[in-house]
């Protein structure tokens, strides 16, 4: 039985006074043995955290009692070890970065699509579906026949949205992410622009990996997730990918036995990107990890 209870989480409301809860918070999660990251910015919550169970219900609970978040987004998984080395809780600007300040979700966006509906949209021949991530997570799944923006930051979808409509008049457009975030911001967007009907995936692609039998599934490949599971597969099962430790991309099997593999110094993706002095120091922080595993110890770094 799995050990540790992973939450992704997410609101969009107006959350002036977030600052204020971000010493709270931290001595909370520090409290109940719960690592991870939460967000906190004026326009609401983001993050993923993990721990025992009941650590991460009392947690939970807690966000939920912050006037505006009844709403609150979770979507649940396991794994055997914890995920996370550390904590964090930030104030930021947003709680995902568009870098469109005057976008808001907490008004506007997209229709929900519920999961098992979700292949009904993806065979309509009248729809175009949009991955919303990054490039390097769309490399190891994504949906059959979804389109990929080639972006290597969520700041870039806006402009890539815009040629993409201007170039596709009239179709309608169905959007998909991770969890659910970021398509909240991209069709509150498109909305904004004047896109007539657009839709999105509800809970995004971990929801749909939960809920949606791999016999029935068109989903390929792997979900790339933001802890040190790397990936993950239907029914939320830890995926077979790996990082690399120097530029922390996604590698698989064959990237290792590329002669470019270092472990935590270089992969296939990243050899030619660093310096000799650089590759160095990642050498040297190699030897301290071992040094400290050999002792018993956690390293900051792994």
């Amino acid at each position: 039985m799995s050990e540790f209870r992973i939450a992704a989480l997410y609101h969009f409301f107006s959350f002036a006074d977030c600052a204020r809860h971000r010493e709270a918070l931290a001595d909370l999660l520090a409290e109940h043995g719960v690592r991870g990251t939460l967000l906190l910015a004026p326009e609401g919550i983001n993050g993923t955290i993990a721990g025992s169970p009941d650590g991460v219900a009392v947690t939970i609970s807690v966000l939920r009692s912050i006037a505006g978040t009844d709403a609150l987004e979770v979507k649940y998984s396991t794994a055997e070890t914890q995920p996370f080395l550390r904590t964090k809780v930030r104030v930021k600007n947003e709680i995902v970065t568009m870098g469109k300040p005057d976008i808001d979700p907490g008004l506007r966006v997209g229709r929900y699509v519920d999961p098992l509906n979700w292949n009904d949209v993806l065979s309509d021949p009248n729809t175009v579906v949009i991955d919303t991530r990054n490039a390097y997570e769309v490399e190891i799944g994504t949906f059959d026949g979804a389109i990929n923006p080639k972006i290597d930051s969520f700041r870039e979808f806006p402009a890539w949205l815009d040629t993409f409509r201007a170039d596709n008049p009239g179709k309608r457009i169905a959007m998909f992410c991770t969890g659910g975030i970021r398509c909240e911001k991209a069709t509150s967007y498109a909305l904004a622009q004047g896109a007539d009907d657009v839709l999105h995936l509800k809970g995004g692609i971990l929801k749909y990996l939960e809920n949606v039998d791999e016999e029935a599934s068109r989903w390929s490949g792997e979900c790339f997730v933001f802890d040190g599971r790397v990936s993950v597969q239907h029914g939320l099962k830890r995926g077979t990918y790996d990082l690399c430790y120097a530029c922390g991309m996604p590698i698989d099997d064959a990237m290792k036995e590329d002669a470019a593999y270092v472990q935590g110094v270089s992969c296939p993706q990243c050899v030619d990107t660093y310096t000799d002095e650089r590759k160095e120091g990642f050498r040297e922080r190699e030897r301290q990890i071992a040094l400290a595993h050999a002792r018993g110890e956690q390293h900051f770094g792994r």
